[in-house]
């Protein structure tokens, strides 16, 4: 099993602490490095690069959101998966317009976030159901979506629930089906639709006229 290598960006130690312990449990997760301002990971994130970043937004100094931005633009391939109280839709989008791959509120049980890191190191973009429901409310139904036509019955409820936020192993609990075949029938649809990822897949399925 690979081990996915992450660190967290977080400003309230108890919040840092918590998430570093929770991390550390995984079997295939390392987090050997925590930061408490955006000025510190800005300088520890280039010289330890993880595969992932837990980040928060509101942070003393540079925010979240302008650290992502710098790293990005030197290291592209490292994600973000933000952690954070805010759920307005302008946060929402500077943050993921920005680079952020996920985006996780901080009354997301310990389970969803675990679940939510493996399903973005996979190719995902994990979102809390709430913020998953502003995206999707902010585009409106095509009347035609190239390739969704030869989506089958349950691909389509996959969709449908990717569309509510919900995390591969939640779908495969409502669907009573395993989280493997999930990813494959995601697989699928991102094929059939052309997209590389949720955010796409939703943008596809949801998009403008």
């Amino acid at each position: 099993m690979d081990t996915i290598n992450l660190a967290v960006v977080e400003d309230v130690l108890e919040i840092r602490e918590g998430l570093k312990f929770l991390l550390n449990q995984g079997k295939d997760f390392s987090c050997p490095f925590v930061y408490a301002s955006a000025e510190d990971a800005l300088v520890g994130l280039l010289q330890h690069p993880p595969d992932v970043v837990v980040m928060d937004i509101s942070l003393p100094g540079m925010s979240g959101i302008e650290c992502m931005r710098q790293v990005k633009a030197v290291r592209p391939e490292i994600q973000f998966l933000m952690f954070t109280v805010y759920e307005d839709s302008e946060q929402i989008f500077l943050a993921l317009s920005s680079g952020a791959n996920g985006y996780l509120l901080k009354n997301a049980s310990p389970d969803k976030i675990v679940e939510a890191i493996r399903e973005l190191h996979g190719g995902g973009a994990p979102m809390s159901a709430a913020i998953a429901r502003k995206v999707v409310g902010s585009f409106r139904p095509a009347e035609v979506v190239p390739g969704s036509s030869s989506l089958s019955a349950r691909e389509r409820e996959v969709l449908d629930y990717l569309a509510k936020g919900l995390l591969y192993k939640e779908i495969g609990d409502k669907l009573g089906i395993s989280t493997g075949t999930v990813r494959q029938h995601i697989h699928h649809i991102y094929r059939k639709l052309h997209v590389q990822n949720r955010t796409e897949a939703l943008n596809k399925a949801f998009g403008t006229r």
